[in-house]
């Protein structure tokens, strides 16, 4: 919905297709996989622990209009902002350690892009949830999870609840006692779960990075009486 630092949008596709009528998304973020073609038509419940992050989708899902929208000013390059709103479009990771920030013609055009994306967007997400809070907040219920945490190691630093604070093996156990199917999102030094090479993807300066992905999925009581899990 808008732009973020480690957002999922380019290689969503490559993730499967929701099972179940509910998406949970426990690190929210900019929400990419809910968005991702008809996801959006479920019930989405998203659970974000930064407070300005929280803050965004409060406003898009509770209040913001298309008309609200049209009339937001456009940035002026080497102008400074102090809205977190415009500073997360700088796409870094700093930008969450930031209060202003000197408007480039990168943002300027982010922005753009967004206001415009803001309005094609925002009738899908007014039936959405948003809770602030941690992912051990999410309600429990059956549903496809779309857990994208900050990944374990150098390149989950620099968020404000970087991989420096969180407890990776409590998320593991937290994880895999989820109902429903879970779709779980990391990186290169992911241990803690049985994770599996997903895609490349090439970044700045051609650097490519891989993409790894732990699914679990439960086909429901079977005839034993047993959960089949594969």
């Amino acid at each position: 919905m808008f732009y973020y630092y480690g957002r999922k949008k380019q290689i969503i596709r490559h993730y499967p297709k929701p099972k179940y009528d509910v998406i949970i998304e426990p690190f929210a973020g900019s929400a990419a996989y809910s968005l991702h073609e008809d996801n959006w038509k479920k019930k989405v419940v998203l659970i974000e622990k930064d407070e300005d992050v929280y803050k965004i989708w409060r406003w898009l899902i509770k209040n913001a209009t298309d008309n609200e929208i049209r009339k937001l000013p456009d940035l002026k390059i080497g102008e400074k902002s102090s809205e977190f709103l415009h500073i997360i479009h700088a796409v870094t990771k700093m930008a969450f350690h930031f209060k202003t920030i000197k408007i480039t013609p990168v943002l300027a055009r982010n922005w753009e892009i967004s206001k415009r994306v803001f309005i094609s967007n925002l009738h899908k997400v007014k039936h959405w949830e948003i809770i602030w809070g941690d992912y051990s907040e999410s309600p429990d219920v059956e549903a496809t999870w779309f857990i994208d945490p900050p990944y374990k190691g150098p390149s989950g630093m620099g968020y404000r609840y970087s991989s420096a604070k969180l407890d990776y093996d409590n998320l593991a156990d937290w994880t895999v006692r989820r109902r429903g199917e879970v779709i779980f999102c990391e990186g290169e030094c992911g241990d803690y779960l049985p994770f599996h090479p997903l895609v490349e993807q090439k970044g700045i300066a051609g650097k490519v990075s891989k993409e790894f992905i732990f699914y679990q999925s439960y086909a429901g009581q079977i005839e034993s009486g047993q959960l089949k899990l594969f």
